[in-house]
């Protein structure tokens, strides 16, 4: 059941030191950005991409790449709305150099003006998942956190109904969810509303983190709210066979909350 977990790998890391940290400690999944240095993307050169697929291969973990969400998806203004599209391809094409087995994809987010947003967002992921099907990646799409009512922005999608836009309208075998349970916690339908509407079949990952159900922060779990012992037991229940990835806290973290989630499976 070790084998299960994964981690959102430190920005300020070299990917190659995240790799060999998760093979000393049993961890066989990492999500890394390639945004800022160390890893930005143009410091992959032939000789790093080679080295990095050596490393993986030697001891069987597998990468994905999780773009910044900052990155505004549902953009929809002329020359952005392209360069949105230009970030996303140069993340694809690093992950299919890499071999990476999925890259995180994002709606975006709105600033009231939902309905032009959402055709926006939509129509860019349509077009990330038409090259990665060419590439053969996954897409893992994530729920988004709510953001509080008075905000200016408000992602995309971040509630049950607007994940269903994205699911109903995009139907692919290189399109699947990144199910994020600490989003979930956010809203009224809370994480077992996601899972009663899009069920198990369909989860490329599951995303960990606590909170106290109020706002988006990435607690250890344990220090807020998220009931984890209600939530393994409805995944194996309803026969999730996947993995799960951290995304919180330093390495002892990791480890010893790894350790209390596999007695829960």
């Amino acid at each position: 059941m070790s084998d299960r977990f994964g981690f959102d790998a430190p920005k300020h890391q070299p990917l190659e030191d995240s790799i060999a940290w998760a093979a000393r400690n049993g961890f066989r999944y990492i999500d890394f950005q390639a945004d800022l240095p160390p890893n930005d993307i143009a410091s992959f050169d032939a000789d790093r991409v080679r080295n990095v697929r050596n490393l993986c291969e030697t001891h069987g973990i597998q990468i994905g790449i999780h773009p910044s969400s900052a990155i505004n998806n549902a953009e929809y203004t002329p020359i952005m709305a392209e360069a949105v599209d230009n970030y996303l391809f140069a993340n694809l094409d690093l992950a299919a150099r890499l071999g990476c087995g999925w890259l995180i994809g994002h709606g975006g987010y709105h600033f009231g003006d939902v309905a032009q947003r959402r055709t926006a967002a939509l129509e860019h992921i349509k077009r990330l998942v038409d090259r990665a099907e060419q590439a053969n990646v996954m897409i893992f799409f994530e729920n988004h956190n709510k953001e509080p009512d008075r905000a200016e922005i408000h992602y995309l999608p971040h509630n049950v109904a607007e994940t269903h836009w994205f699911f109903d309208a995009i139907q692919s075998s290189h399109f699947q969810w990144a199910f994020n349970v600490a989003h979930g916690h956010l809203v009224p339908e809370g994480w077992q509303g996601f899972l009663d509407a899009f069920g198990v079949e369909n989860i490329g990952q599951v995303r960990l983190n606590d909170n106290r159900g109020d706002y988006e922060v990435h607690l250890v779990p344990g220090e807020g709210t998220v009931d984890f012992e209600a939530l393994f037991g409805r995944l194996s229940a309803d026969g999730y066979p996947g993995w799960f990835s951290l995304g919180f806290g330093d390495e002892a973290d990791k480890l010893r909350v790894r350790d209390w989630f596999v007695s829960l499976l």
